[in-house]
C-alpha cells in the first residue's frame, strides 16, 4: 500500500500536498560511491561519493573518497552558513569493507548490487534491483501490471532483430542496451540505415530493445522511498536533459501521474527493495489532456535524489538542480557567498555535488522562483568561468 509521510508538510502550487516520507529511525552509514554502477565516460565518477552529504543527519556516518579531504572545510563552512546540518562522522575510505553495519546502523547505498550484497546480505533487495535494472524486464513487468509504456520490442541480442521487425517498426526509434546508465548504449535512429549502423555497436550477447520515439520534451522523475516494506511517494520533478543525458531537475511540476507507476513501486516493496527508487515518465500533451508513458525504473538513488532530500530538509518548495563545468579546481577559489541560499528569502545557491570540482564540474541547486533562478544562474555561470 502506498502511504504518505508524517514528518512535515510542504505545500506546492495548486492543491497537491507533499509530505516528507519517513526515513529510517536508526543512525545510517552512507556509501554513495557510484563506481559499481556508472558509465566509464562520466567525468570524475570516482568523486561522486560526496553528493549525499547534505542529506545526512548529525548521528549518521558517511564514507567519502580520500581525495575529497581537500574540499571538506569549504563544503562544511558553506553548509554551516546556509543552515544545512549534516554528519561530521566521516570514514575516509569508500571500500565496502569499511562500512560499519552493526549495532542497529542502517546502510544506505547508491546502488545495491553484488558488491553491496556481499556486505549486507539482503538477497531480496539485490534480486529486485537486478531484475528491474534491466529495461527489458521493466517492459515485461509493465505489460503484466498494466503500466502504459511506448511501443517497445525486446531482444536477447541484436541478432534476434529480424528483417520483418525492421520493416514494420516505426521510425524514429531508439535502440537501447537493456542495461545502461547515463545515456550510454542508447542510439536514436531516424531510419533503417541508422538502426543497422547502431546495431553494429552491440556485442552478440548484449540484450537490447527497440523503442518508438516519444515525441515530447517533457520527462518526469517520480521518486519513491521504501522503508520497512512501506512505499511512500517522495517527489515528482521535471527533468532537464541534454540529448538522452540527464543534466538536472526542477520542482514543482504541474504533472504528478503517480498512479501509472504505483503498481510497480508496490511490486518492488513487496519483494524487498529498500530506500529510494525513481521512474522516468514521458508526458504527451493531447490538447488539454496529458498522456503518460513510463520509460524505465532506476532502482537506486539518482541525480534528482540529492537536491530533493536537501530541499525537503530546508523546506524549499521551488528549485532546480544543474550540472555546471568550471575552470575552478577547488571550492576555496570559487566565491559565491553573496549567492548562497538564504533561509529567510528561500532563494540562493546550494552546492550539491562538490567533490567533482577537482575535475572541473559541480552540481548546484538553485532555490527560488523561475525568474530568480534564471538571474542567479546567469551570475553563477559568469563566476564559474
Amino acid at each position: 500500500m502506498i502511504t504518505k509521510g508524517t514528518q512535515g508538510i510542504h505545500q506546492a502550487k495548486g492543491s497537491v500536498v507533499h509530505q516528507i516520507p519517513a526515513r529510517p529511525t536508526n543512525p545510517r552509514v552512507f556509501n554513495h560511491d557510484i563506481m559499481s554502477c556508472t558509465a566509464e565516460g562520466v567525468k570524475g565518477n570516482y568523486l561522486y561519493s560526496g553528493r549525499v552529504l547534505g542529506a545526512t543527519e548529525h548521528d549518521d556516518m558517511i564514507q567519502l573518497h580520500p581525495l575529497l579531504k581537500s574540499e571538506w572545510e569549504e563544503i562544511t563552512d558553506h553548509y554551516s552558513r546556509i543552515g544545512l546540518h549534516h554528519s561530521h562522522n566521516v570514514i575516509w575510505d569508500i571500500s565496502p569493507e569499511y562500512m560499519p553495519v552493526h549495532g542497529g546502523i542502517t546502510p544506505s547505498h547508491f546502488f545495491y548490487g553484488d558488491m553491496e550484497l556481499k556486505k549486507g546480505g539482503d538477497i531480496g533487495w539485490a534480486k529486485t534491483v537486478e531484475f528491474i535494472n534491466s529495461k527489458n524486464n521493466f517492459m515485461s513487468l509493465a505489460d503484466e501490471l498494466g503500466v502504459p509504456v511506448p511501443k517497445t520490442s525486446c531482444f536477447n541480442s541484436v541478432a534476434e532483430i529480424s528483417d520483418e521487425e525492421l520493416s514494420t517498426f516505426p521510425f524514429p526509434c531508439y535502440l537501447k542496451a537493456a542495461i545502461s546508465v547515463s545515456g550510454v548504449g542508447i542510439y536514436r535512429c531516424e531510419d533503417r540505415d541508422a538502426l543497422s549502423l547502431a546495431m553494429s555497436n552491440f556485442a552478440a550477447d548484449t540484450p537490447v530493445q527497440l523503442q518508438q520515439e516519444v515525441k515530447t520534451e517533457t520527462f518526469l522523475n517520480l521518486q519513491y522511498r521504501i522503508t520497512d516494506g512501506e512505499c511512500r511517494r517522495l517527489l515528482a520533478t521535471e527533468q532537464i536533459l541534454e540529448g538522452t543525458a540527464h543534466q538536472g531537475n526542477f520542482y514543482p511540476t504541474p504533472y504528478e501521474p503517480w498512479g501509472i507507476v504505483e503498481p510497480m513501486a508496490e511490486w518492488m516493496a513487496e519483494r524487498g527493495f529498500k530506500d529510494i527508487l525513481a521512474f522516468d515518465v514521458a508526458v504527451l500533451q493531447q490538447g488539454q489532456k496529458s498522456e503518460y508513458l513510463a520509460i524505465e525504473c532506476n532502482p537506486r538513488y539518482n541525480g534528482a535524489s540529492y537536491p530533493t532530500l536537501i530541499a525537503m530538509k530546508c523546506g524549499i518548495d521551488e528549485w532546480e538542480s544543474c550540472n555546471f563545468s568550471t575552470w575552478h579546481r577547488s571550492l576555496d577559489s570559487l566565491d559565491i557567498r553573496d549567492l548562497e541560499y538564504n533561509p529567510s528569502t528561500g532563494e540562493g545557491v546550494i552546492i550539491v555535488n562538490w567533490g567533482t570540482i577537482l575535475v572541473g564540474k559541480v552540481m548546484f541547486m538553485i532555490a527560488g522562483n523561475r525568474t530568480t533562478r534564471q538571474r542567479i544562474k546567469l551570475e553563477l555561470q559568469q563566476r564559474l568561468w
